[in-house]
């Protein structure tokens, strides 16, 4: 029996996952919020905003209409802003089944509440444990609809339901890893982000290998720390939702916080930066409430709290890096 996967949000990630599910043999509905958009994906086989002339798999079809969506799902795969998830799934949750696994591909954390999108997901919609999962990993999705091969972890704490999404997921150039730690991947996924925008400071200040280098290895760090006070396992931030996550987002153009980050590092006002970008580069919203959620736990996060400075403050970016450096010394460990 063939599964039926609803996919809310036609974006770049939306429509990169959707076709994931399509090549590996899912029946696909599409969610876009715009109709026009909709229509575009339906008659020409693309997403020609996101992804102008890529083929779509045949398995996709797209509809503004949420219920038609989710009518059968097995999944809801969920990929719209972070900081929007809460209103959307209001809207959403009188038409999604009872049963339906609802799956977070956002990578943040809800400004004010500081709540993980999984936590969000089982307020709103009063689903358990066992009904939420995460996908999480190095998941440019420039890259992925090219196929071009990527791995990421698929993470439930019922691990029947994440090897269940690991099947509806793997594909010749998509390769899924079961995990039990949704904690860990929900935070190596919003905090990378941050370091993300870090690194792109540095990138546009025109610093060096060893200062981006040395800004992903203490990140790294950072992100442990608050997934060990929150309960994650430690390993998970050496793998694919961790370490190689961050690894995509610091290093490569494709990089939306990347981008966004030397953007500011090469002086430009926040302003000036979110015109220039367009699309939403979610650290920037997820730094104040990352930096809110390590404070609630009592956790140090000196480089988040630098782009906070930087990014929402408005601190130069040289004076921010040379307070960072001037730190108290101490073991490498902490």
């Amino acid at each position: 029996m063939t599964t039926r996967v609803a996919v809310f949000g036609a974006g770049s990630w939306g429509t990169a996952f959707a076709m994931i599910l399509a090549d590996a043999g899912c029946e696909v509905a599409l969610w876009g919020r715009r109709p026009e958009l909709v229509d575009a994906i339906n008659t020409t086989g693309t997403n020609p905003e996101y992804f102008p002339g890529v083929e779509l798999p045949s398995g996709i079809t797209a509809t503004a209409d949420p219920a038609k969506a989710a009518a059968g799902a097995e999944f809801a795969v969920l990929t719209v802003t972070a900081q929007t998830l809460r209103a959307n799934l209001c809207a959403w949750t009188s038409v999604i089944g009872a049963d339906t696994v609802l799956v977070s591909l956002m990578k943040g954390v809800e400004l004010g509440t500081a709540k993980l999108m999984s936590e969000v997901i089982a307020e709103v919609a009063g689903a358990g444990p066992e009904r939420i999962a995460v996908v999480s990993g190095p998941n440019l999705a420039g890259e992925i609809i090219r196929r071009q091969p990527a791995a990421s972890a698929v993470a439930c704490q019922d691990e029947s339901v994440a090897k269940r999404l690991q099947a509806a997921c793997h594909t010749g150039y998509f390769r899924p890893y079961t995990s039990g730690d949704v904690v860990g991947c929900e935070l190596g996924g919003a905090v990378k982000n941050v370091i993300g925008l870090a690194v792109g400071i540095a990138d546009g200040m025109g610093l060096g290998d060893n200062t981006k280098a040395s800004l992903i290895t203490r990140g790294l760090a950072e992100t442990t720390r608050l997934g060990q006070a929150m309960g994650a396992d430690p390993y998970t931030f050496a793998g694919l939702a961790g370490m190689g996550d961050l690894f995509a987002t610091c290093s490569s153009p494709l990089s939306r916080n990347h981008t966004f980050g030397a953007d500011i590092g090469r002086g430009m006002t926040l302003q000036e930066t979110i015109a220039a970008t367009k699309r939403t580069a979610e650290g920037v919203k997820s730094c104040e409430s990352v930096l809110d959620l390590a404070r609630r736990h009592g956790i140090d996060m000196p480089i988040t709290e630098m782009v906070v400075d930087i990014v929402h403050d408005g601190k130069p970016p040289q004076v921010a890096v040379k307070e960072l450096m001037s730190r108290s010394a101490k073991p490498e460990r902490r």
